[in-house]
């Protein structure tokens, strides 16, 4: 803890001074920077090369930050009660008298916010006078960290600081949960779909992307490894990565297992691991056999579908 302690503190002080640094989450690794300062938020958006319409999410340590910045009603507190801290965030309306900057919320009146389970983050958030907005530390449309090194591979030296909090438990973005209004979900990821309608049945999903994205990992492109993916295939080409969730007979140098027992919340976990190894290995396109598309698999597919756009 001595270690974590002397870390912690390093990243207070590049907090303090509006720079921003990576931090560790149980989803991936985020790009953090004061959610109240202008010039601090207006930096994510500079490195990561983020369109400014595309709004932040916002970290919270505990309720009562939360209450200073939005309003909060039973259908929050009934998703609160089950699943933070941990990988769900929600739309939630603002307060007029909120500090939190303009350029967080695409000037909406309403926020995305989260309450992160991991240790590290979850510590340095509680020394901190001021939430953390901080999406994934990755330049805009390409694939999240799920390590220090990825942080690393994406930035160099264009951060001061990252937080090594280990490899990323759940490995894939939160699941995001408009409040306003019926609930609805807007983001498929950590959480899956049906752990949240034993609270709210049948709850729909957005299914058309509006111009106006109104939260994180709404665009057409997203999580992309910069080579082409051709999903739902039988018999990958010769020199093509072949993504597989369950072990074959034989296997080959292009095989690249997320799962070889079918598990999904294991496949989902290493995706983006196993995409940037690939990249890395050089292949010029992926293919990846049919992932069901039920529990994690809704999650995998999503992200599949928007990379191989």
């Amino acid at each position: 803890m001595k270690n974590n302690l002397s870390n912690i503190k390093k990243a207070i002080k590049y907090l303090n001074n509006n720079e921003c640094i990576g931090i560790p989450t149980e989803t991936v690794y985020g790009l953090a920077a004061n959610a109240y300062s202008d010039k601090a938020t207006q930096k994510i958006f500079t490195l990561k090369k983020r369109p400014k319409k595309n709004p932040l999410i916002v970290h919270y340590h505990s309720l009562n930050d939360l209450k200073k910045d939005c309003f909060l009603d039973l259908n929050f507190f009934k998703l609160y009660k089950s699943f933070c801290p941990g990988p769900i965030s929600f739309v939630l309306k603002l307060k007029c008298n909120s500090r939190i900057s303009k350029n967080v919320t695409n000037k909406k009146e309403t926020i995305a916010v989260r309450f992160p389970n991991h240790r590290l983050t979850r510590s340095l958030l509680k020394f901190l006078k001021y939430p953390l907005a901080a999406p994934s530390a990755n330049l805009s449309k390409q694939i999240s960290p799920v390590s220090k090194n990825d942080v690393n591979d994406e930035f160099g030296n264009k951060i001061k600081f990252i937080l090594d909090g280990g490899q990323s438990k759940i490995g894939v973005e939160s699941t995001i949960v408009s409040l306003i209004g019926k609930p609805r979900i807007l983001r498929l990821g950590g959480i899956e779909r049906n752990s949240i309608e034993k609270i709210f049945r049948k709850i729909k999903k957005l299914k058309h992307i509006k111009k106006n994205i109104v939260v994180p990992g709404q665009g057409k492109v997203h999580y992309s490894p910069g080579i082409p993916i051709r999903l739902n295939i039988k018999k990958p080409k010769k020199q093509e990565a072949y993504i597989l969730i369950k072990k074959r007979k034989f296997s080959t140098k292009n095989f690249y297992y997320l799962s070889k027992k079918n598990n999904l919340k294991e496949a989902a976990k290493n995706l983006y691991k196993t995409l940037r190894k690939i990249k890395k290995n050089k292949f010029k396109s992926i293919a990846v056999e049919k992932i069901p598309n039920t529990g994690f698999g809704e999650t995998i597919n999503d992200r599949l579908i928007r990379a191989s756009k």
